[in-house]
């Protein structure tokens, strides 16, 4: 009685043929059931479609239910229901990791999944999901899951302003894409997860105007050569080391970055692109350059953008020595174009450009006529004046009594003959000194 050879056979097991019309039946229910997705009344028997797939018997039956578990995620996040949905998610975490199941097709799915869900605006679903794909992948390692499971959770603690979660997790990150050798250089064969994680540490560090870690970052992205990012990413770093040259007063490597980030983001379809067109803008009336920004291809399109327009104006004024009509823009447009901090802190450079075009042709200039030229009172504009001095910008001096401002205006012939005197005064001591050396001999 005990012995299994010995129990009768009561005919459960299937013949090839009911095995193919399972699969069938299967496969069936699966695309019916999908089909009803395509509108919001089809939901809920899209559901139970759904699941009666994961009761069905196949020969692929972990195959069919791992693809139904996936919709059945996505069914209920059409339909709010949070809770099942994430109760239906550890089930599809579980089906991934039955050998079955591939691990190329499991990350595809549950990537597809996680994709899905971080469109919504409930930040405690998306940690809740984040948390159990990661503790899932402790016991069935996926290092691409993981790593893009980590930047969606970053990401996430950074648009929630958590500043310091997000770089314990990116500092780890980048650790893990450092050289085997441990060497300083990245290594190249995660160029591209490499190129990610700066671009996400810049937001952090832009955020908390970190001017030293964003040199060092930048830096770092210049590095990396085997790497093919995202053009938003690619935007990011650019934009990056255009505000890391403005830092430094290099305006022309500014302008290049900008114009770079620019493109970037248009390829990606990125909002930043606009943002990074006015950097273009500023950098180039900082650099003097008479080049117009939009004259490119690229560029020339955004021209008559309503956020564009005040740069627009302002650029055009700059360019043809309209220091009033300059003036008046900046003031007109001051809400517009000091909203953003970062042209905010150039405008004074941009003012110090003006004054300079404005007083080159002159010998003696009153502080009051420059003020009434750009609208500013006089106590700021000695300020800038003698800045601008300091700065070697011009050679002259304030008359605080008088209120005026005299340049010198040397002859750069004068300044020519004088190192020629100098010049000849060396070589005829040179020669007393050789002549002395040979009456000696």
């Amino acid at each position: 009685m005990d012995d299994d050879s010995d129990m009768e056979d009561y005919g459960f097991d299937y013949s090839e043929d009911e095995m193919e019309e399972q699969d069938v039946d299967v496969e069936n229910q699966y695309y019916n059931s999908k089909g009803l997705l395509e509108t919001e009344d089809g939901l809920d028997e899209a559901l139970a479609g759904f699941q009666q797939v994961l009761e069905m018997e196949c020969e692929d039956r972990e195959k069919w239910a791992f693809k139904a578990l996936k919709q059945i995620v996505k069914v209920h996040f059409r339909r709010g229901a949070s809770e099942d949905m994430l109760a239906a998610y550890r089930r599809l975490l579980d089906a991934a990791a039955v050998p079955s199941i591939s691990r190329a097709a499991a990350e595809k799915k549950l990537n597809s999944v996680l994709d899905c869900v971080g469109a919504s605006p409930d930040a405690a679903l998306l940690r809740d999901f984040y948390a159990a794909t990661l503790e899932a992948l402790r016991t069935h390692p996926n290092d691409r899951l993981w790593f893009k499971t980590n930047m969606k959770l970053a990401t996430l603690w950074v648009a929630e302003g958590q500043m310091q979660r997000a770089l314990t997790i990116l500092n780890a990150l980048h650790k893990l894409c450092t050289a085997e050798d441990g060497g300083a250089g990245d290594d190249h064969k995660k160029g591209t997860q490499t190129l990610e994680v700066i671009a996400l540490l810049i937001q952090v560090h832009t955020a908390q105007r970190g001017t030293k870690a964003l040199k060092a970052l930048y830096a770092g992205a210049l590095r990396i050569r085997s790497a093919v990012p995202h053009p938003r990413i690619l935007g990011v770093i650019k934009e990056c080391g255009g505000k890391v040259h403005m830092a430094d007063r290099a305006w022309e490597a500014a302008a290049t970055d900008f114009f770079e980030a620019f493109k970037s983001y248009d390829e990606a379809g990125a909002a930043a692109r606009v943002r990074c067109l006015k950097y273009l803008v500023l950098a180039t009336m900082l650099m003097q350059s008479g080049v117009d920004p939009f004259d490119s291809q690229e560029a020339r399109p955004y021209k008559n953008e309503p956020e564009v327009a005040a740069m627009t104006a302002l650029v055009d004024a700059y360019q043809s020595s309209a220091i009033p009509e300059f003036e008046r823009i900046l003031r007109t447009h001051r809400a517009a174009i000091m909203a953003d901090p970062f042209i905010a802190q150039y405008v004074e450079d941009l003012l110090r450009n003006a004054v300079s075009r404005l007083v080159q042709s002159y010998s003696r200039i009153r502080l009051s006529a420059i003020g009434e030229e750009l609208n500013i009172p006089p106590p700021e504009v000695e300020s800038l004046l003698v800045s601008m001095l300091l700065d070697g910008k011009f050679a002259g001096a304030i008359d605080q009594v008088q209120g005026v401002l005299t340049l010198d205006r040397a002859d750069p012939n004068d300044a020519r003959h004088a190192a020629l005197e100098r010049w000849g005064c060396q070589l005829a001591a040179l020669q007393g000194t050789l002549a002395a050396r040979l009456n000696a001999v």
